[in-house]
């Protein structure tokens, strides 16, 4: 399975496996062992897979993967690409606070108008919030730039991992 040239804001997969989840997450328990490029954490049938804190950059991708069993002999492996849980919270709060913030600029602006006040300080700080929301748009851009190649090759480990133990 590869991954497509357009990398989205939090990739998404799916993987139908002929093993028992139990296998899978036997396989890497084993990796983490072994691994001497990625950090790999398991808390029940979640696997993190995540560059070493010291080789870690703000925008570094994680591989979170969830392994659900369908029946005794199949699973479905779900791989959710993200950054830092930290990072992602920063983010939404810094939209959040932006749009919160155009909201209330605009009713002082639509109050102002309404008293037949000037209003023209509110109305920039309300062009203001858009020219933030477009910079945090490109930030987010530019990080998902930066974290790109650092995401092909966690797939590529998983990838590996699994084919090395014949589970593809």
């Amino acid at each position: 399975m590869s991954i497509s040239n357009e990398i989205v804001l939090r990739p998404r997969f799916k993987i139908e496996l002929n093993h028992g989840n139990a296998c899978i997450l036997k396989t890497f328990e084993d990796a983490k062992a072994t691994s001497k490029i990625y950090k790999i954490v398991r808390v029940d049938d979640h696997v993190f897979i995540r560059l070493p804190t010291h080789e870690q950059q703000f925008w570094s991708p994680q591989l979170h993967l969830e392994i659900t069993a369908l029946d005794d002999k199949t699973s479905t492996l779900h791989g959710l690409f993200g950054p830092n849980p930290t990072v992602w919270t920063m983010f939404m709060f810094l939209h959040f606070l932006v749009a919160g913030l155009f909201i209330a600029f605009g009713i002082w602006t639509y109050t102002n108008w309404t008293l037949k006040n000037p209003y023209g300080f509110p109305l920039g700080l309300m062009l203001l919030m858009v020219v933030v929301w477009f910079g945090l748009y490109f930030a987010g851009r530019f990080g998902r730039a930066k974290g790109k190649e650092e995401m092909h090759g966690l797939y590529d480990f998983m990838d590996m991992t699994l084919k090395t133990n014949g589970l593809i």
